[in-house]
């Protein structure tokens, strides 16, 4: 787990800036509210907001990405205001939360925006509880709200938008509620399967309220929280199930690297600002690679935050696991029970994409050294490196250590291993293509026919083509290629049983 999050591929280090720049984001978003003379309260809501603003907003678009920041604060006030109008009165603030709950996984519908919009509600609300945010303290959490949320905007879309200056891919990154794929081959409306998972997370989150309440009537809303995150970016029922567990577990570990850290430092501003600031980088920067360490970062982050508040104790932190645990299963329960939907269609959907990427890629790198004017391979390559990452998602389930099925899993295991083989090759591929003194070899273009071969055989169930023109060659382009082929080739088999039947079977 810790080589995968410090050795994994980051393709013009964007991981890094995005981690850097969240950091900076967010500190001066917090220092902004304080030279305002909001309270710690305020400033601890500021500096959700813009982490939320820094983390949430996704879209393709630079513009895209300015009017969804923009529409922040549009969707979170209101819902701030009624959850503290809601304070005092438990029934009716339950059913507002659950109600939150249900619209903000609905939003999903409308791609990374309605995403964004749907979760900066959530944790408005969510913050709201954390704080226990009364009508009094609304100005001041509002003005906290707009001045984080503009200052954040300032940092992304003014003092470092790095993604003015590359391409940027032509994938959404995650994908928010809906299957990938063509029509008939696992492809599925984006409302029908919004609505279904709408139902799911306000059941789940419901048993979650009900029960964390039982086990605190004060912190209850950690087991509805858990409900909530274990369900962003789940498509199929292993999915959530494994992304259940890791959530457990990085809490586990988070909570005692707690005993270790927050709470001899509980309350000490320096250290906690220090330390804040590194879960803050840790939160974005492993977020793309391990949902168990983001789940870590995230965990500690928030036991600085409760020292901070005066209010971090042992106590506490045992209550925060057994909350954790109560909305994990939650989660469960719910994909488990209610419109259940197996991992195949999104395995296959999401092999099947990221495949046809790898054709991508190899065409437009053929395409640059050929000198054809416009032809730019790294968009592709950012593009293949979030589809594999989701691949990995999708299969999680088949290679959690406890999965039974044996057969199963090494299957999956070598998916994905000759799948990162490719994305080696081509990325090896993109900086031969990248040198200006690179020439064409006019086997390129044979090559590349090969890899369109053998990527429509893998994805239409037929035939691999097996490559036969004699020795390798030597080029540094053609090497790659043949890399690329041989790495298809072999994926044949573990995409397929010995009957024919996929990877993950029905």
């Amino acid at each position: 787990m810790l080589k995968r999050v410090f050795v994994s591929p980051d393709p013009g280090r964007t991981r890094l800036r995005f981690a850097a720049r969240a950091v900076l984001g967010i500190g001066l978003a917090v220092a902004v509210c304080g030279l305002a003379g909001t309270s710690l309260v305020g400033a601890v809501t500021g500096g959700l907001a813009a982490l939320l603003a820094l983390f949430t907003v996704t879209d393709a678009t630079v513009r895209g990405q300015a009017v969804t920041t923009a529409l922040l604060p549009v969707t979170g006030l209101p819902v701030l205001a009624a959850a503290a109008a809601l304070h005092d009165l438990p029934v009716a603030r339950d059913l507002a939360f659950l109600a939150v709950v249900g619209a903000g996984v609905y939003a999903r519908r409308w791609g990374p925006r309605g995403h964004s919009l749907g979760v900066f509600a959530f944790m408005t609300f969510f913050v709201a509880q954390f704080l226990h945010a009364t009508t009094d303290r609304l100005p001041e959490m509002f003005a906290a709200v707009l001045l984080s949320v503009a200052t954040a905007a300032a940092v992304r879309f003014g003092l470092w938008c790095y993604e003015r200056r590359q391409a940027p891919p032509a994938v959404p990154a995650p994908a928010w509620g809906y299957l990938p794929g063509r029509p008939g081959k696992g492809a599925a409306r984006p409302a029908r399967i919004t609505t279904r998972q709408a139902v799911q997370a306000t059941a789940g989150a419901g048993f979650a309220l009900v029960v964390g309440q039982l086990v605190s009537d004060e912190r209850w809303y950690w087991a509805v929280g858990a409900t909530w995150w274990v369900f962003v970016n789940t498509t199929s029922r292993g999915e959530t199930l494994v992304r259940g567990f890791r959530r457990v577990l990085g809490t586990v570990v988070g909570i005692g690297l707690g005993f270790l850290v927050a709470v001899p430092v509980a309350g000490s501003a320096v250290p906690t600002a220090v330390l804040a600031a590194a879960c803050v980088f840790g939160i974005f920067y492993t977020a793309a690679v391990s949902y168990t360490w983001m789940m870590l970062c995230v965990t500690l982050l928030a036991e600085l935050l409760y020292g901070l508040l005066g209010v971090l104790t042992p106590g506490l932190l045992a209550l925060r696991l057994v909350e954790t645990g109560v909305g994990a299963l939650g989660a469960a329960l719910a994909v488990l029970l209610v419109l259940p939907v197996t991992t195949h269609a999104v395995n296959d959907a999401w092999i099947q994409r990221a495949l046809r990427c790898v054709h991508a890629c190899t065409a437009e790198a053929a395409a640059r050294l050929a000198g054809t004017e416009g032809a730019d391979p790294a968009p592709r390559v950012a593009e293949l490196e979030q589809l594999l990452g989701r691949v990995r998602l999708s299969l999680a389930p088949l290679v959690h250590p406890l999965n039974p099925m044996r057969g199963r899993k090494h299957r999956a295991r070598r998916v994905l291993v000759l799948l990162d083989e490719c994305a080696r090759e081509i990325r090896g591929l993109v900086a031969v293509a990248a040198d200006p003194e690179a020439s064409h070899d006019a086997r390129l273009a044979a090559a590349c026919w090969r890899v369109e071969n053998a990527v429509e055989a893998l994805t239409a169930g037929g035939a691999v083509p097996v490559r036969t023109d004699g020795p390798g060659a030597t080029e540094p382009a053609l090497v790659h290629l043949h890399g690329v082929e041989r790495a298809l080739t072999e994926l044949a088999a573990p995409l397929r049983a010995p009957s024919g039947s996929p990877l993950v079977g029905a």
